[in-house]
């Protein structure tokens, strides 16, 4: 099974808002392949698999708990990427979890995040299903203190504009962090990974500050 990421989304740097030089990007993104997890105790003595990195310092399950277009970016955050604060457009992917997408649709950009509470395998299942076909795979240096990994399976690449990064926050439990480069951004081989990592950093402050971390 596949997290499918959507296209278009924001392509700047640091605190300037590049909302407006985004476009609609050129499909979807796919993200981690996971299997079926295994028993619970089957799964906890077998984790981190696969070359995944254990997670030292996870954080609790409940922290996953809530919808991502509720809990997993603030306004002032999505105003930092999209430079307006889009309602956020809820799903549910079946055997991963809750994902949201929000939209500036006069910019062309978006911007996904996904809990994948339903594996219990964590980034393992990330180094097992998708690592393999990976086009682009980067493992990140640790986004405060959380193992990532920075991929595309698109087959240019992040030449599409598109990049994912999926964040170990315990060793049964990650989310994902989605980004998309518009047409202006990609034409000028702006690389979305630095950026998706951004993305992924606003998060792991949203839900460490809701374990009281």
């Amino acid at each position: 099974m596949t997290r499918r990421v959507v296209t278009t989304i924001l392509g700047a740097v640091a605190v300037v808002s590049v909302a407006a030089a985004c476009s609609s990007g050129p499909g979807a993104a796919p993200a981690s392949t996971e299997p079926t997890p295994a028993s619970s105790s089957a799964t906890a003595a077998g984790l981190p698999h696969s070359g995944a990195p254990k997670v030292e310092h996870p954080l609790p399950e409940s922290v996953l708990s809530g919808q991502p277009c509720q809990e997993a970016l603030t306004s002032d955050q999505l105003k930092q990427i999209l430079d307006m604060v889009p309602q956020g457009e809820p799903s549910n992917i079946p055997g991963l979890g809750p994902d949201c997408k929000w939209h500036n649709t006069d910019a062309g950009a978006q911007v996904g995040v996904g809990y994948t509470t339903q594996t219990h395998q964590g980034l393992s299942a990330v180094y097992q299903g998708t690592k393999p076909q990976a086009k682009v795979w980067r493992e990140l240096p640790p986004i405060q203190g959380f193992p990532a990994v920075a991929f595309s399976t698109e087959d240019s690449g992040t030449q599409t504009g598109l990049c994912l990064v999926s964040v170990g926050i315990a060793d049964d439990l990650s989310f994902d962090a989605s980004l998309g480069l518009g047409d202006a951004k990609r034409a000028s081989g702006a690389d979305p990974c630095p950026l998706a990592a951004r993305v992924a950093d606003m998060v792991v402050t949203n839900l460490k500050r809701k374990a009281g971390a």
